[in-house]
């Protein structure tokens, strides 16, 4: 199997069923396959996948245990060479796809690689970012709670960042070996800083291709309430996060 697509949701069927329209073209593709986790949706998201997309594999979990613990069970069935990583508010392109898989064919020493992601409007999202320390998280969520816009230098050629955010991530299957699956102790968000660091420790490159590009809606359902149980969970992760790598700021 040469590309397996992870894709993993929470009661988010409006996002799911955009987003997995837009992978229709991949069934054209010989030796990929699609692998849809479902973390305990009260939506009747299973069921529209079993009658509209019976080509997806499921997985059912009982209950939300974090994007980490999703996605590593996805990775588990997956049996491509490069495992690709969406959310489910995203809307895929075969140019896309198709590009950042041939990029990774010439680039045996990137383990990451991921595109430009822009709103339905064209704005382009920061998705290639630096490490995520206290003084960056507490200023990006002041910035949510007043609604005030982050300034964004759009970059129009590959560069290598600190991370990339997990909402379109290509890993080649040989990094995840060499790193290991995603840390499930963080609940949410930063597994892919976290991730992205580690896969970097073994030798490997993390590479951002803006000439490539899907859309990302977006949904940052932290933000929305920074009192909610989610945005604590969010920053036990973060504490955990800093300890770990032994780096805060």
């Amino acid at each position: 199997m040469r590309l397996s697509i992870v894709l993993i949701s929470w009661n988010s069927l409006p996002y799911l069923k955009a987003c997995v329209n837009s992978l229709q073209f991949t069934q054209e593709w010989e030796n990929t396959e699609s692998i849809w986790v479902d973390t305990g949706s009260k939506d009747g998201a299973a069921q529209f996948i079993i009658k509209n997309y019976p080509h997806i594999r499921r997985i059912i979990l009982p209950e939300n245990r974090g994007v980490a613990y999703a996605r590593n069970r996805g990775i588990e069935k997956a049996s491509g060479k490069y495992i690709l990583f969406l959310d489910d508010d995203t809307i895929a392109n075969k140019e896309a796809i198709y590009g950042m898989t041939a990029y990774m064919d010439f680039h045996s020493e990137t383990g990451i690689c991921g595109c430009r992601l822009t709103n339905n409007r064209n704005e382009v999202q920061k998705s290639a970012k630096e490490y995520p320390g206290i003084s960056i998280k507490c200023r990006n969520i002041l910035r949510s709670y007043t609604r005030k816009k982050e300034k964004n230098t759009v970059a129009i050629s590959e560069y290598e960042p600190e991370y990339l955010i997990g909402a379109c991530q290509l890993i080649r299957k040989e990094a995840i070996d060499a790193a290991g699956l995603l840390d499930e102790r963080i609940f949410y968000g930063p597994e892919d800083a976290d991730f992205c660091l580690r896969v970097r420790k073994c030798g490997f490159r993390i590479v951002y291709l803006p000439q490539f590009s899907i859309i990302h809606h977006w949904k940052r359902i932290t933000n929305r309430n920074i009192f909610s149980r989610l945005a604590f969970k969010h920053i036990r992760a973060l504490l955990y996060f800093y300890k770990k790598h032994h780096r805060y700021f």
